[in-house]
């Protein structure tokens, strides 16, 4: 008679550091691969565009509005420079995509059905909210109109997408147990931006109903998004403790459970500037324990970033997590900071923004570098069969 089996209790060894990154370079449903040009001989340049280039324009903008909140802020030149560059490269990529839904239908959809993409949906909506907010914070020329304007169409792309996206995940995809991950925030986080840029702009609207209603609408933004966080926040966790690390491609959007955290707290802050009473001490209770999380899940973040570098992860455009979160992180503490004079938040957010502007050089550069190459805008490859655990993982 054999011996029965017994378990040990240690996850399968880790995934190997070419496990492909399902947000960029991983193959449509039914593992189909693409084809490297059109029906021509012209290389499809835009077939692989995905949602999630808007990544760059919200970490981009996101540089130069943390840069106004800060104690001591950055020249206002330097700073409306790279808000231009967050405008400009907005425009490029909403033609860009209005071309790749023109010409690339198929993949388009594909996109939009796929469980792994279908998140990054909700980076539009806060690409245009952050170029708008960007806007209004720096006072350029046509402040207002620019910011009242993306602020409404980003808006509504944010709640299309909190809902559309939920509503895809549990009626068409096909989502496996275990596979939570941080991109499910993305299209919830979106009417938490909002929350959090429509107060600045009750200051251009006329005396009574109007602000009021736009500071109503906005506190009901925040609890939609802050609720619905509460909600995925736990299955993230649960798949990091139960499966272990995300693959090495994946490791760099656990920052983006910073972006509600961060930003629901200048939420607050913006909101008990502009409403009438007393809000400031609910901004300061609400803010100063949310920080103290957020800090404690970037250093976690950090850690399994470090451990993902030292195991071979390379490039590629999840590493723009590394940029708007943290800029929600410095204009969260500089909110604090702003309602308690407590010079100790006023460091924390200038600490940050030299990690948010080291992180955006590091993801321009390289995204530049990429562009350059072909190799971000290549044809997809087939995705290899993850192989079957063989040993246990002891580290």
């Amino acid at each position: 008679m054999t011996a029965p089996v017994r378990t040990t209790g240690v996850r399968p060894a880790d995934p190997p550091a070419t496990a492909p990154d399902p947000h960029i370079a991983a193959g449509p449903p039914g593992g189909t691969a693409a084809t490297a040009t059109d029906t021509g001989t012209r290389p499809a340049r835009l077939r692989e565009l995905g949602p999630n280039w808007y990544a760059a324009v919200m970490g981009t903008a996101v540089v130069a509005t943390a840069g106004t909140t800060l104690p001591e802020h950055p020249p206002h030149a330097a700073l409306a420079g790279v808000w231009a560059l967050a405008a400009v490269a907005l425009v490029v990529l909403l033609a860009a995509r209005a071309g790749h839904w023109l010409r690339h239908r198929d993949r388009a959809r594909e996109q939009l059905f796929d469980p792994a993409v279908a998140p990054f949906q909700g980076c539009l909506a806060m690409a245009l909210l952050a170029v708008g907010g960007g806007a209004t914070a720096l006072k350029v020329p046509g402040a207002v109109a620019i910011g009242a304007a993306l602020w409404a169409a980003g808006t509504a792309v944010g709640l299309v997408a909190a809902v559309g996206v939920p509503y895809l995940m549990i009626a068409r995809h096909d989502v496996a147990p275990g596979s939570a991950s941080p991109v499910w925030l993305l299209p919830v986080v979106a009417p938490m931006v909002s929350a959090a840029l429509g107060p600045p702009l009750t200051a251009h609207l006329p005396a009574g109903p109007p602000g009021q209603v736009l500071l109503l609408g906005c506190f009901a933004l925040f609890g939609m998004s802050l609720l619905a966080t509460l909600l995925i926040l736990p299955l993230v966790l649960s798949r990091l403790i139960h499966h272990g690390p995300l693959p090495l491609p994946m490791t760099p959007t656990l920052f983006l459970v910073l972006g509600p955290l961060g930003q629901s707290t200048t939420a607050l802050g913006n909101l008990a500037d502009a409403a009438p009473g007393d809000f400031a001490s609910l901004s300061v209770l609400y803010g100063v324990p949310v920080l103290g999380f957020a800090l404690l899940w970037l250093a976690l973040s950090a850690a399994l970033v470090g451990r993902a570098a030292r195991r071979g992860m390379g490039f590629s455009l999840t590493w723009w997590a590394f940029t708007f979160p943290v800029g929600t992180c410095v204009t969260g503490a500089a909110a604090v900071w702003r309602h308690t004079g407590a010079a100790a938040f006023g460091w924390l957010a200038v600490v940050l923004y030299v990690l948010l502007v080291a992180a955006w050089a590091t993801a321009a550069a390289r995204t530049v570098a990429g562009l350059f190459s072909g190799a971000l805008l290549a044809p997809r490859r087939r995705a290899p069969a993850e192989p079957v655990p063989t040993r246990a993982r002891t580290r």
